[in-house]
């Protein structure tokens, strides 16, 4: 029996039933050997986390573009912390926590520079619907190379499915995929709340009160009291929720970012530069596409220039597409 093998009689002998076991995965697109030493669901992991997509997560803007300060959050510190979290609520629920993981680092690959901005931007000039969700699955789909023998990652369709859907209307299909779909919502609230504070656009005053009497008026007190009633709701049920009255309080949160620092505050005042940046960027490419990389440009006979440049674009970090805008669009100095 390979070490795999053992670990796939672990899952099954310890996990809820209503967990989702490597063993039943439904599978990836293009069939390969199975590992001797990972499960399915652990072999992605380890593939998102081996991808160039997943290290320019630390160069993407979460809230607050190009912060002076070292202790902001990034895209990348944000996926750490929605693995975190979703982690410990799969874990105590005994579900599938590798498949949970695996989702939780692969969610925002697709994220564009700049934040939601960055996805405003390439809504504005190439489809009205372009969301990162959908872009983190074209990177683990198509735009990562990992192998000659097939495009993308590679990944289980269970993972593909949960970070398609960690936002919006649909459910995903797995109870690891609501995992992750709620503690992404508990982490962004918490920590841009956090970056908040400290760049001193709000203070705890303005937090609203009846969030702070439910929820604590501490960071790791909002998450820790959220996380456990996730837990306590959803033991022995075939969703993840939260009560009542902690999903009020944690939406009422969420409201108040949306009205005093996601919308209009001194944290987004460089939003609008930047989307004009990423907005000349996609022209510029679509009619001098002999300037993309080789990579792209030879993706040229497989699909529209368009969709070329925006998954160029979308991929960029934020210190890469300033470089750019600079590069491109600014007067060089004269070296004769």
């Amino acid at each position: 029996m390979t070490h795999r093998e053992n670990l796939e009689e672990l899952e099954k002998s310890y996990l809820d039933k209503r967990a989702t076991l490597s063993t039943e995965t439904a599978g990836r697109k293009y069939k390969e050997l199975k590992c001797e030493v990972r499960t399915a669901f652990q072999r992605d992991r380890d593939r998102i986390i081996h991808s160039k997509a997943f290290r320019r997560l630390k160069h993407k803007t979460q809230v607050f573009i190009a912060p002076e300060g070292d202790h902001y959050r990034t895209r990348l510190t944000h996926t750490l912390e929605v693995a975190q979290i979703a982690r410990t609520i799969a874990r105590a629920l005994c579900l599938n926590e590798d498949l949970t993981e695996a989702i939780a680092l692969g969610h925002d690959l697709g994220h564009t520079p700049f934040g939601h901005a960055g996805e405003e931007a390439l809504a504005e000039v190439y489809i009205k619907d372009f969301k990162h969700n959908q872009q983190s699955l074209r990177v683990v789909e198509l735009l990562e190379d990992k192998s000659d023998d097939y495009p993308g990652l590679n990944l289980t369709l269970e993972v593909r499915d949960g970070i398609l859907n960690h936002t919006g209307e649909v459910q995903p299909m797995t109870l690891e995929g609501q995992i992750v779909k709620i503690a992404d919502r508990v982490a962004y609230i918490n920590h841009d709340i956090d970056d908040a504070l400290r760049a001193e656009i709000i203070s705890k005053n303005d937090l609203p009160k009846s969030a702070l009497e439910v929820l604590g008026e501490e960071n790791s007190k909002r998450i820790d009291i959220m996380v456990k009633d996730i837990i306590d709701n959803s033991q022995y049920r075939n969703r993840i929720h939260m009560s009542q009255e902690v999903s009020k309080e944690t939406n009422n949160l969420r409201s108040f970012l949306y009205e005093t620092v996601y919308i209009g505050s001194r944290a987004k005042t460089e939003e609008d530069e930047a989307k004009e940046l990423l907005k000349n960027l996609f022209t510029h490419y679509n009619k001098y596409p002999d300037n993309l990389p080789d990579e792209f440009k030879n993706r040229r006979e497989e699909m529209l220039l368009p969709r070329i440049v925006a998954d160029y674009v979308a991929g960029m970090t934020d210190r890469y597409a300033l470089k750019r805008g600079k590069e491109l669009f600014l007067p060089q100095p004269w070296l004769g």
